[in-house]
């Protein structure tokens, strides 16, 4: 009976610990929760387990088909293999760390992937990764309303300004519509101004186009706007990324509300310029335009109006008649424009020239003219400003006075608006030879050369004293003369004359010709100045010495005054005569014969000994 129960607590004691390994047997499956992946690329979906109790295990790689589970690739203690009738199978790899690989990844390879692992006895155990696959739009395009858009407020119809396509995305991106830099509210409710109708294509490659068409009922404002759309998509790691349309405005059309009718030059306008006027409207398209000057119709072209070389005759009041028949009720479709051409008068001289005159006579010159505007005169010789009143008085000319007079008109207020007139005057008078520049040779008998510049009217000759080989010259007013010739003794000792004679006189002048100073002292200046500086050096130290030797004379006679006085203290011996002498005062009143004499010699001989 006893060994009965003892047989079967042993079973059920068995029992007990099989129950307990089976239910603390477990398998712990790891995946990754989510793999990112763009289209064409490859996805690693890794795996990895572990178990409570050694045992061999089965790993499977599940997806769901149809609401039912496909494995799809596995690996057990006899292998590991890619099951085939997939359109997976060709570009699977399953890993000997358990990760399976997707290469070449297509969109429709976005799903959920199941981990499975059963290890018999010790458990089973699964867990899921999700592949999200990414696929950038290409750049979105702009298919415009080739249809102008009237602009009217009496119709509540909006009108289809474009379409934004964006192809090939992946997941589904989102269009945005823009005016000039501002997004437009997304609006599909078709009673709204402005709103837009959204498409969306899924092409066999699984990526998407998405089509947007913009309605609007634009206003006049619209013509400037500038209009594109973006494609707003998804990329990996939460990335929102955009991607802009070409720009493009709006054709329009309107009626016109104001005329504009301006003068297209920059500045005042004088006489001798192009002038171009302009007429416009703010509608669209521009009409027609017709241009008088008066009652006289004028030839324009698209709406502007060519005069070339202006006068003063075509100054006045010019018109611009807009022909715009869909213009509402009493709108002013003309306008005018008052053109004024600013003038100058050629400037007239007087006396006319040419004008002869004779040394020492006065000459006056006036000129004139007359402006539109205030203006200036100004008499110039030489760009040197001689008169601005419009008169020129020349008091006792020289010759030096011949030459051309400018007198110059201008309007200040307008810029490039002046005349001239020039006269030349003439003065007679004997020549005048400018000062000499002398002449340099290396050594006596060298050739020279030498010029001498004279004024004078007649134009004056010339005699070299004395001669040699002669070239004459005329530089403006002057006339001159060039000699060569032979540095002789006599030239050197001499120099060299130059007259220069006309019908009024005759005048001279003496050209010095010198030889050239010895090379090595002119291309050592500082050799000279060296040697003075040392000689003055010299000197110099002559002079400290005897005022050194002045000084110690000086200073040995008031050592030898102050000790004849007894104000110089000469040791212990002087201290006791002192003593004996009599004093009065402080002062020493009298000293001894013998020592006074004694201390004369000790200060003639010895001088160094009381120092």
């Amino acid at each position: 009976m006893e060994k009965a129960m003892l047989g079967r607590f042993g079973i059920c004691c068995t029992l007990l610990v099989v129950a307990l390994q089976v239910c603390l047997a477990s398998v712990m499956v790891k995946v990754t929760p989510e793999v990112e992946v763009i289209k064409g690329e490859t996805a690693k979906l890794p795996c990895s387990y572990t178990t409570s109790a050694p045992a061999s295990a089965v790993v499977q790689w599940l997806i769901e088909v149809a609401g039912a589970r496909k494995q799809i690739a596995f690996k057990s203690p006899q292998g590991f293999g890619v099951d085939p009738g997939t359109t997976m199978t060709d570009r699977l790899t399953m890993e000997d760390d358990l990760s399976l690989t997707i290469s070449k990844v297509m969109v429709e390879d976005e799903r959920i992937y199941i981990c499975q692992v059963s290890a018999g006895t010790v458990g089973f155990s699964e867990d899921k990764t999700q592949v999200k696959v990414f696929f950038a739009p290409e750049k979105p395009t702009i298919t415009g309303n080739n249809q102008a858009i009237t602009v009217s407020s009496e119709t509540d119809t909006s009108s289809e300004v474009g379409k934004c396509i964006s192809r090939n995305a992946y997941p589904q991106p989102r269009i945005i519509w823009f005016k000039d830099a501002t997004p437009l509210p997304e609006v599909k409710d078709q009673k709204e101004k402005t709103y837009m109708i959204p498409s969306v294509v899924k092409e066999a490659s699984g990526l998407y186009t998405m089509t947007s068409t913009l309605f609007m009922q634009p206003v006049k404002a619209d013509a400037k706007s500038v209009f594109h759309c973006t494609v707003e998509y998804s990329m990996p790691n939460n990335q929102i990324k955009q991607e802009s349309s070409d720009k493009f405005n709006l054709s329009l059309l309107y009626s016109t509300e104001t005329v504009f009718f301006k003068l297209k030059n920059q500045g005042p306008v004088k006489e001798g310029d192009d002038v171009l006027m302009e007429c416009e409207t703010d509608g669209n398209p521009q009409p027609e335009f017709e241009f008088y000057k008066e009652d006289t119709r004028l030839e324009g072209l698209k709406g502007t109006l060519k005069v070339k070389r202006v006068t003063r005759k075509d100054a006045g009041i010019y018109k611009c008649d807009a022909l715009d028949f869909d213009a509402e009720d009493g709108v002013e479709l003309m306008k005018t424009l008052s053109l004024n051409v600013h003038y100058l008068d050629p400037v007239s001289v007087t006396p006319e020239g040419p004008l002869l005159a004779a040394k020492g006579d006065t000459v006056e010159l006036q000129c004139k003219t007359k402006s539109s505007d205030e203006y200036t005169l100004q008499w110039k010789k030489d760009s040197k400003e001689l008169s601005q009143t419009g008169v020129l008085t020349l008091q006792s000319v020289t010759l030096a006075d011949a030459g051309v007079y400018l007198c110059v008109g201008a309007v200040p207020s307008v810029p490039g608006l002046r005349k001239q007139a020039n006269v030349t005057l003439t003065v007679t008078g004997a020549p005048e030879i400018a000062a000499p520049l002398n002449g340099f040779v290396d050594k006596e008998g060298g050739m020279v050369t030498l010029n001498c510049s004279a004024l004078g009217h007649p134009a004056p000759q010339f005699t070299w004293k004395p001669s040699g080989k002669e070239s004459v010259t005329v530089v403006g007013d002057k006339v001159i003369s060039t000699v060569t010739l032979e540095a002789s003794a006599a030239v050197l000792k001499d120099g060299v004359i130059c007259e220069a004679y006309n019908k009024h006189g005759i005048d001279s002048k003496n050209f010095k010709v010198s030889i050239k100073s010895d090379p090595d002292k002119s291309s050592n200046p500082n050799a000279a100045n060296r040697a003075e500086k040392q000689q003055g050096g010299s000197s110099a130290v002559v002079i400290a010495v005897v005022v050194c030797v002045l000084l110690l004379l000086l200073l040995v006679a008031l050592l030898f005054f102050l000790s004849k006085k007894g104000k110089l203290s000469c040791g212990k011996k002087d201290k006791k005569d002192m003593a004996s002498g009599e004093v009065k005062g402080g002062i020493v009143v009298e000293m001894k014969s013998s020592e006074k004499g004694n201390e004369e010699a000790g200060l003639l001989n010895k001088p160094h000994a009381e120092q």
